[in-house]
């Protein structure tokens, strides 16, 4: 591997647009190549960000030798295909959340990048930023002492129309995977793998949901609630509860850069966090470490845990009566 990592960026979106920032902000780092499913729209991403890679087909871009690394940025539906495709290139893999629809997506992506001893990341970019690292750190300095319950919401209103990725069942829409997955997945970051579920939700024409609320036990002991909604501005928090007092991540939660430590004695204390950007380079210098160090995997975001989460959303779906045309796949 060159002492520069060069990254692609599959797919021109929103958050393709907030990585490509991110990536121009760090060290050790380049932004090489970009794919769209058409050549004007992989001319306008490549221009805004001084890219002469610019490709028009997902396969060129998993065939592009000057590519070490892809970022997956495309919708749910389409990550479990277009991992597979770059994974098939040769390349390391950096997936958006929803990893992909199911379990057996997920793991057939993940047998593939081990096959071939590639680098493969779910990207909850939340988990590397500087609150979340902190805050793990004072559970584990038991300053509010055994971490016991969790609470966190994710909401906002969503003013689409029925054809929007959102609403569109073909896309992988609803709630639970755009952003259920990220109490769910910060959830398990602090209170360790999830023993079971429970789950209901409120479900619009199109047969997606708009709000689901779930609640986990974990294996370890500790409980967590959470609600996602794409009907509702919520307060966008997570609480930390211990035997001792609690931490809180405040609105925003997922890329939090302050938090509250209340003790039982009551002493409180708010810390900030400040980071790099929208924060989404976190995430990349994790996989450039990673990818320096011969690792294929995370230690924060294993493929174990990626599996394990993707069954809890299945679970959640089984029991909400959401479905998508992939789980009906051989």
């Amino acid at each position: 591997m060159d002492k520069v990592i060069r990254w692609g960026i599959l797919g021109t979106g929103q958050i393709a647009r907030a990585m490509a920032f991110a990536l121009q902000e760090l060290g050790g780092a380049k932004l090489v190549a970009v794919a769209s499913r058409s050549a004007a729209g992989a001319q306008q991403f490549g221009h805004e960000f001084g890219l002469k890679r610019c490709h028009a087909s997902y396969q060129a871009l998993a065939d592009d030798p000057e590519v070490d690394v892809v970022y997956i940025a495309t919708p749910h539906a389409l990550h479990a295909e277009n991992a597979l495709l770059c994974l098939n290139g040769g390349k390391h893999v950096l997936c958006e959340k929803a990893f992909t629809l199911n379990r057996r997506q997920a793991a057939e992506v993940v047998a593939l990048a081990r096959e071939k001893n590639l680098f493969l990341m779910e990207a909850m970019w939340s988990r590397f930023l500087p609150a979340i690292g902190a805050a793990r750190r004072l559970v584990a300095g038991g300053e509010i002492g055994a971490l016991t319950q969790i609470q966190a919401d994710f909401g906002f209103a969503a003013e689409v129309g029925p054809e929007h990725r959102l609403l569109n069942p073909a896309l992988g829409g609803g709630a639970l995977l755009d952003i259920g997955i990220y109490p769910l997945s910060l959830a398990a970051f602090f209170l360790g793998p999830v023993d079971s579920v429970q789950a209901v939700a409120e479900m619009g024409p199109s047969g997606v949901d708009l709000q689901t609320a779930f609640s986990l036990r974990h294996r370890n002991g500790g409980v967590s609630s959470c609600v996602c909604s794409i009907r509702a501005h919520s307060p966008t928090e997570m609480t930390l509860s211990g035997t001792l007092g609690h931490i809180r991540l405040h609105t925003r939660f997922f890329q939090a850069q302050t938090l509250t430590i209340a003790t039982s004695d009551g002493a409180t204390r708010t810390v900030e966090f400040p980071h790099i950007g929208s924060g989404y380079a976190y995430e990349a210098l994790e996989v450039m470490r990673c990818l320096r160090a011969g690792l294929i995997e995370s230690p924060l975001m294993t493929h174990e845990e990626t599996l394990d989460l993707m069954e809890v959303l299945d679970t959640i779906r089984g029991q909400i009566g959401l479905s998508y045309a992939a789980d009906l796949a051989p």
